[in-house]
């Protein structure tokens, strides 16, 4: 959840169409592939531009250059394609991935290409010109990278996990099957009650994703919990229930299915983007939140939306026509009360932590929330007290012990429950970020949000009611590990190929590259 970003401008006489066409030549040298994994673009040029029907966007590296339609047409330009494994099931059994951890673009496996990339490319004014990936090894801790990465369109990064236990559940354990970021909303959505015929944004328009209908009953339960482990690897997760290390996830995969594919992320794999598809039901090119850190050419800002003194700002950021699950619900189901715990996409929520910090932030911040959070070093829930050091492990504890503070609150009386709640949790990422997939740090953040979630599930045994509880686990995106001594930017390459033409440009992330600004 870290952000970086590098600005330079100038102008002169180069059109963008030739500033691309200088920066692609750059980035796809063979002197780059050890960094730069893809590189991605828009045919229909540089600049400001809605994508319609028939767009197609181009996707290039080192070994050569394809062609992709929404629809999965790929059309090699030259070389090879450098995404032309699309199998969303790649790297599975586990085992598989653990032989080969974060491998380059020969041996990778990139799902449905085409449509992800035209989605991040169909944003009026947010949208970059080019888009530039990391190589799953790349280690770029200069410019916010750390050990453990995300961010990809490729399989591993883009796999987040997907189980539905509970009220109304199919109890089938894990299945050989995938499904998508945005199937989230719609998927809960259908557990609250609401028709197929209302999961619609707020235009009337239907939603990108769909309703896992051959998992989950209509209506399945009194009430419906979504819960989000930010980063949560999704074999790994699976993996340690299955080894009895992770018992509330094993309690509620023994009442339901979880998917061995999980949930494709949309692209980029990145928090805020994909926090905003499982709640929304669309993708970046619709809902307008493209990362953690874009730029928006009409209003000449670099937006920031992941960040802790922003993130009460997200529906800001929303574009026109998005409804949030909690807007869809309340339109369906007048009264439902709902609620969002520790997420910053909460529009519509009667109950939602961002209020409580929109109500302590003042004129122009986010306040002094730092004395509200609990305090690290008492929490109940970590095992290992010394990944305390890492700074964003200390604070993603206090967060999420606030959390389980503010669920049990909210579930002290049964009568009075959110009938849709959903919480997220954060240490996950911190400890997957700190470490890489199997590391220490990154096992033991999943056992502490298991012990948050086991004190969760106790409580509801306690009230009588776990039985008419649908629950939905997920996350954001998953993780990679970066190779320490795989180092190095492609910022020098930039301005080299794009300085001497005289036009202003903008790498955003890095990796959103914005030409002519």
């Amino acid at each position: 959840m870290s952000t970086a970003g590098a600005d330079v401008t100038g102008t002169g006489p180069a059109g963008a169409a030739a500033a691309r066409d200088a920066a692609v030549r750059a980035l796809t040298d063979p002197a780059l592939a050890g960094v730069v994994d893809l590189v991605a673009y828009p045919d229909a040029g540089p600049g400001p531009h809605n994508l319609g029907p028939g767009a197609t966007v181009v996707v290039a590296n080192a070994r050569g250059a394809v062609r992709l339609d929404a629809g999965g047409v790929h059309t090699v330009l030259h070389g090879e394609d450098p995404v032309g494994d699309v199998d969303p099931m790649a790297f599975l059994p586990y085992e598989l991935e653990v032989a080969d951890p974060s491998p380059d673009n020969a041996r990778n496996a990139y799902p449905d290409p085409g449509r992800r990339l035209l989605s991040l490319f169909a944003d009026p004014s947010r949208s970059p010109d080019v888009a530039v990936v990391h190589t799953p090894r790349h280690f770029f801790p200069d410019e916010g990278g750390h050990h453990g990465e995300h961010g990809s369109l490729d399989i591993v990064q883009s796999r987040a996990p997907l189980l539905l236990s509970g009220a109304g559940v199919r109890p089938r354990g894990v299945v050989a099957e995938h499904a998508r970021i945005v199937d989230v909303a719609p998927t809960l959505l259908r557990a609250a009650g609401v028709p197929a015929r209302l999961h619609v944004d707020a235009a009337g328009l239907p939603l990108d994703g769909r309703a896992l209908e051959g998992l989950v009953d209509e209506g399945a339960g009194r009430w419906v919990v979504g819960i989000l482990w930010d980063g949560a690897h999704c074999s790994e997760l699976l993996h340690l229930a299955a080894s009895g290390e992770l018992p509330g996830v094993a309690r509620l995969l023994a009442h339901g299915t979880a998917l061995a594919g999980g949930a494709v992320a949309e692209f980029p794999s990145i928090t805020l983007c994909n926090h905003t598809s499982a709640l929304t039901g669309v993708g970046p090119g619709r809902h307008g939140v493209l990362g953690n850190v874009f730029y928006d050419r009409a209003t000449g800002e670099r937006v920031v939306p992941n960040d802790e003194t922003t993130w009460h700002r997200s529906a800001e950021w929303l574009r026109p026509g998005v409804a949030t699950v909690f807007e869809t619900l309340a339109a369906a189901r007048p009264g439902a009360f709902t609620a969002c715990v520790d997420e910053a996409v909460e529009r519509g929520a009667g109950y939602s932590t961002m209020q409580l910090v929109r109500a302590q932030a003042g004129a122009g911040g986010a306040g002094d929330l730092d004395s509200a959070l609990p305090d690290a070093d008492a929490s109940p829930f970590v095992g290992d007290r010394a990944h305390l050091a890492d700074s964003y492990y200390r604070w993603g504890t206090r967060v999420d012990d606030a959390g389980v503070a503010q669920m049990l609150q909210l579930w002290a009386v049964p009568d009075d429950a959110p009938a849709l709640t959903w919480w997220s949790n954060v240490v996950t990422d911190a400890g997957h970020h700190g470490g890489g997939p199997r590391s220490k740090i990154a096992r033991d953040s999943f056992r502490d949000a298991d012990r948050r979630l086991c004190a969760f599930l106790d409580h509801l045994d306690g009230l009588g009611v776990t039985d008419d509880v649908t629950f939905l686990l997920t996350a954001d995106h998953g993780f990679e590990g970066a190779d320490v001594t795989r180092t190095g930017s492609w910022r020098p390459a930039l301005a080299a190929a794009l300085d001497p033409l005289g036009v202003g440009w903008r790498d955003e992330g890095p990796g959103f590259l914005y030409l002519g600004v």
